[in-house]
């Protein structure tokens, strides 16, 4: 015959004050008895109780800072214990989260709970019921809990107050009563200007990279609340980058799609801010394009001269291996006898432009004709923003004088004031404007180049080439090509590159 499973009770007391715990017999005596006289009930079914004692007498319910409380849970999870015995429910806590919590424990470590006075017992399915329907208040709390502090934060960014987060470069964080507060580091926000400068400089992500590491500057380095040291790495692409947007340090706070002004002072100016958004932009939309999933080198870039449309890349599979073509899309539309050469191999296209672009450095005066032209074409930009810069000066000149005199009278005449707001508006209008065009001319300048330059990057081709990932590979041709255009009828083919091109290639140098 099978001997009962011995079921090892431990019985849990509080009481939320001191009074009357000196007396002899308490109330932490009356639940100790009570949860007793119920296990003796039990006796036939392997129930005994230990004799260790878990009396919390003075402490509250509202969280877990109770000495036997602590020690209970640490001989759960010892094995010592096999199921816990409490008076009522609140007992052993008040707080649905950290009941929870205790519960998770519990079922962790294979041990029952019983409540003597609430018919509360997990060992039931009635008792199961009930846990999981006390569990599904507790995630209720915890929803509202996290709904508030959504709510609040989201409060205190529209405030523009820093509502915590990792340790940020350029500033430290003092903590108060009320919150804490960003302070500027008077040595690192030196740093965060001078990588936000090089970037303009360089005009590329890469490339300041590489000073960055050149100079061994790092990222933040800070201690957390656990005292361990964090921070202190090298960047990353991502990591600067994050810094380059970072409206913290033009002083405002960012919240979802939101920004706000912040009550911390700026580091960086918002001219260079500015310019330094717009250069990320403007590398963005050049970037080359999405994933090349079969490696087509010239997407986008070949033309069937015969019908004047695109060639699009495609390919066929003959005994599991690809083979790719570009196809003339009028012949692929309407027929293949609608083009004298519908398609040619993909791989001996791309190794011809390829070849084209590594012959270069052998033809001086094709050399000197894109140098020409790439030098025409920046310095007619320039011009032209500087006469349209020219003209949105002398525009705000005359807003300025006007806003004077409309200022004047603006005090005793409503409809000055409303002027004077009308006018502000057209202000802020034309500051902006002169601002892009200042910088388009900075971007113009920056990529014009000279014939050592020039020379120096068409050499730096083929060691740049071999080091490239395919998606590399297709950005940097995308760079120097305009257009390949096929002559099918002469089986000719024509290279027309970027006038600006050879510029970029001089970049990707340092980037890639």
């Amino acid at each position: 015959m099978n001997e009962k499973k011995i079921i090892r009770c431990a019985i849990y007391t509080r009481k939320s004050t001191e009074e009357g715990l000196e007396q002899d017999y308490n109330s932490l005596d009356a639940q100790r008895d009570a949860a007793e006289a119920y296990i003796k009930s039990q006796k036939q079914e392997g129930w005994v109780c230990l004799p260790e004692k878990y009396d919390d007498g003075g402490y509250t319910g509202g969280n877990l800072d109770r000495p036997a409380a602590q020690r209970l849970l640490a001989d759960v999870q010892e094995g010592k214990i096999d199921c816990i015995m409490v008076y009522k429910v609140d007992r052993l806590s008040r707080s649905l989260m950290d009941f929870a919590r205790i519960i998770q424990i519990l079922d962790k470590n294979n041990v029952s709970f019983v409540s003597v006075t609430q018919q509360f017992n997990t060992t039931t399915s009635m008792g199961r019921l009930t846990l999981n329907i006390l569990l599904s208040f507790a995630q209720f709390e915890r929803e509202i809990i996290s709904e508030r502090t959504r709510d609040k934060i989201a409060g205190a960014r529209r405030k523009g107050k820093w509502t915590g987060g990792r340790p940020i470069l350029g500033y430290d964080i003092l903590r108060e009563p009320g919150g804490s507060k960003l302070m500027v580091n008077p040595p690192e926000s030196r740093q965060v200007r001078q990588i936000f400068e090089k970037y303009l400089e360089t005009g590329s992500l890469m490339a300041t990279l590489k000073w960055l590491d050149e100079e061994k500057q790092r990222n933040k380095q800070y201690k957390a609340k656990d005292g361990k040291t964090n921070g202190g790495l090298v960047f990353a692409k991502s990591s600067l980058q994050r810094l380059l947007t970072n409206v913290i340090y033009i002083g405002r706070i960012s919240h979802k799609e939101n920004v706000y002004q912040g009550e911390h002072q700026g580091i960086v100016d918002e001219g260079l801010f500015s310019q330094v958004q717009s250069l990320l932009k403007m590398n963005r939309r050049s970037g080359g394009p999405h994933r090349n999933k079969y490696d087509a080198l010239l997407k986008g870039l070949v033309r069937c001269k015969h019908c004047g449309c695109a060639m699009t890349h495609h390919y066929v599979l003959n005994d599991n291996k690809r083979y790719r073509y570009y196809v003339c899309i009028n012949a692929q539309k309407r027929g293949w006898s609608n083009c004298v050469s519908p398609s040619l191999p993909a791989v001996e296209l791309e190794e011809f432009v390829i070849g084209q672009i590594r012959t270069l450095r052998k033809d001086d005066m094709f050399l000197s004709e894109v140098l020409e032209k790439a030098q025409a074409k920046l310095y007619s930009d320039v011009e032209q923003h500087q006469a349209a810069l020219k003209t949105s000066e002398n525009e705000m000149r005359k807003m300025l004088r006007s806003l004077g005199e409309i200022s004047a009278q603006a005090a005793y005449d409503s409809r000055s004031a409303d002027k004077l707001a009308e006018l502000q508006e057209q202000i802020k209008q034309k500051e902006q404007a002169m601002t892009v065009l200042n910088e388009k001319i900075i971007v113009a300048r920056r990529r014009m180049v000279d014939t050592d330059e020039m020379t120096g990057a068409i050499e730096a081709f083929d060691p740049i080439w071999q080091s490239l990932t395919p998606n590399e590979q297709t950005r940097l041709i995308r760079l120097l090509v305009q257009q390949v255009e096929y002559d099918g009828e002469n089986k000719n083919i024509a290279v027309t590159f970027h006038p600006t091109g050879i510029k970029s290639l001089t970049h990707e140098e340092v980037c890639v």
